[in-house]
């Protein structure tokens, strides 16, 4: 069956738009037509621009006026992506899917928008997202779920779900999410794409509605590691309105060993057999290819989740303090200010949100600050040394991503067995190393064929050892 262009690589696309063999308009329209016949079903974007179209054709101009000039096209001109609904573009909406910011619409451009418009990209849409970036699942949604494109009875992850379902259901070439505890590498694994969450810094979050700030990274869900590789590129830089961004020499460049560290007490239980069977497998492969599989120790990551639901809600409720129904968004007014408060955040939030809220209140609370969250604090770096010192012996730390492919829309209601969907993703967040989720093959439930990912986890700034091993699995086979 012939390629549409909508399911095109953004690396192949490029090349055909150099080569003259289509246009950006071209781009633009196949991704509006697979939009029209899918959203409504999958509910992906909560907003498809009106002007997409008008977009792709100044960025058609922007390349002729280019080669006139004789200058070399960014690899991302006229290509169409779509955006996390919580990433401000100047004079959209952001509502971060969520009531409380409903008819908010952004007074600037986030740092990585201005980058991707200095590229000439074209914005589709906003996507759908778990409430403030809350949940692994994209059910949490104020403006309903999003739908996994390869089963529409599944969930696409989260909390970047709509994102992950605009690409995979090639409603988009590429989008932006941002990744808190695996919400780029989670819905990747569970839709078969590629998914990086960078180095903590390496790319700005000026302009991305904050979830935990020691956490959040902004960083593409793609079709291929080459097109993460060309985003992150775009993206990645010390930004003067971001005092956390790092430069690109900050970390020496490592040598390449050809050393995979395997940490196999951690998947002794929890992942589904046949997951751990596509992963041994993807590892034997590794090993014809001349790589040395080496077990590795991280004794502390059996306690990442609960110092991860210590650390995540509390910087959740202290970045949340500022939806005060006063300053912006949603503002229903009761007798006094007090009930002011109570009314607008009891309507603008919805229930995982002033879950978090509340259980981060109470660990930073007088009574239990030392208790859990000085612990916590503790523990994260306890980790962050052992990580460190595993990677000084090998190129990356694999794992599965997720421990199960796509679960069914509503199997994990308890928000427990949600949160130990991210058992392998929180680490790279908590630690600030790069990773990178693959996909490694399929699995099948109930006569459906699902997508499952590995993870990779490379030292700080190594985010190259990521794409050269990420591109070797790519091509395994």
């Amino acid at each position: 069956m012939e390629t549409t262009l909508a399911q095109l690589s953004i690396t192949e696309a490029a090349k055909k738009l150099k080569a003259k063999e289509i246009t950006s308009l071209d781009l633009a329209r196949a991704c509006l037509i697979e939009i029209q016949k899918r959203n409504t079903s999958l509910n992906a974007y909560l907003e498809v621009f009106a002007d997409a179209e008008a977009q792709a054709k100044a960025a058609d101009a922007r390349r002729a006026q280019d080669e006139k000039e004789k200058k070399e096209s960014h690899p991302l001109l006229g290509i169409p992506l779509a955006i996390k609904d919580n990433i401000l573009i100047e004079g959209r909406i952001a509502s971060a899917a969520s009531k409380m910011l409903e008819h908010y619409v952004a007074s600037y451009d986030a740092t990585v928008i201005k980058k991707l418009k200095a590229a000439g990209v074209v914005f589709l849409g906003r996507t759908n997202m778990d409430e403030f970036a809350m949940g692994g699942s994209t059910e949490n949604s104020a403006f309903g779920p999003t739908r996994n494109p390869l089963d529409e009875g599944r969930v696409p992850g989260g909390s970047s779900g709509g994102s992950a379902a605009a690409v995979a259901g090639h409603l988009a070439l590429g989008a932006l999410g941002t990744d808190t505890g695996g919400s780029i590498r989670e819905p990747a694994s569970f839709c078969g794409l590629v998914g990086l969450k960078p180095t903590y810094g390496a790319v700005s979050r000026f302009g991305a509605i904050a979830m935990g700030s020691s956490l959040d990274q902004i960083g593409p869900l793609t079709k291929s590691v080459e097109d993460a590789e060309i985003i992150f590129n775009t993206l990645r830089g010390i930004d003067p309105l971001d005092s956390t961004t790092i430069g690109e020499g900050e970390y020496a460049a490592r040598p390449r060993r050809k050393r995979v560290g395997v940490p196999r007490h951690l998947l002794k239980e929890g992942v589904d057999a046949d997951v751990l069977a596509q992963f041994d497998l993807v590892l034997t492969k590794l090993q014809t290819q001349g790589y040395e599989l080496v077990d590795v120790e991280l004794p502390s990551a059996g306690l990442a989740l609960a110092v991860y639901y210590i650390i995540m809600p509390a910087e959740s409720s202290t970045n949340l303090a500022r939806y005060d129904s006063i300053r912006y968004g949603l503002s229903l007014k009761g007798k006094d200010l007090t009930e002011d408060y109570a009314k607008s955040r009891a309507a603008g939030f919805g229930p995982e949100v002033r879950r978090r809220i509340i259980l981060g209140t109470y660990v930073l609370s007088a009574g239990y600050y030392d208790a859990y969250y000085g612990k916590a604090g503790l523990a994260r770096q306890k980790l962050t040394d052992e990580v460190t010192r595993a990677l000084e012996t090998v190129d990356a730390i694999v794992v599965p991503t997720a421990p199960c492919p796509a679960t069914k829309i509503g199997e994990k209601s308890d928000p427990l067995s949600m949160y130990l969907m991210d058992i392998f993703t929180v680490t790279a967040n908590l630690t600030g190393n790069p990773a990178l989720s693959v996909p490694m093959g399929t699995v099948t439930r109930e006569g459906k064929t699902l997508p499952v990912g590995i993870q990779l986890t490379a030292a700080h700034g190594d985010e190259a050892a990521l794409f050269e091993l990420g591109k070797k699995i790519q091509n395994l086979g």
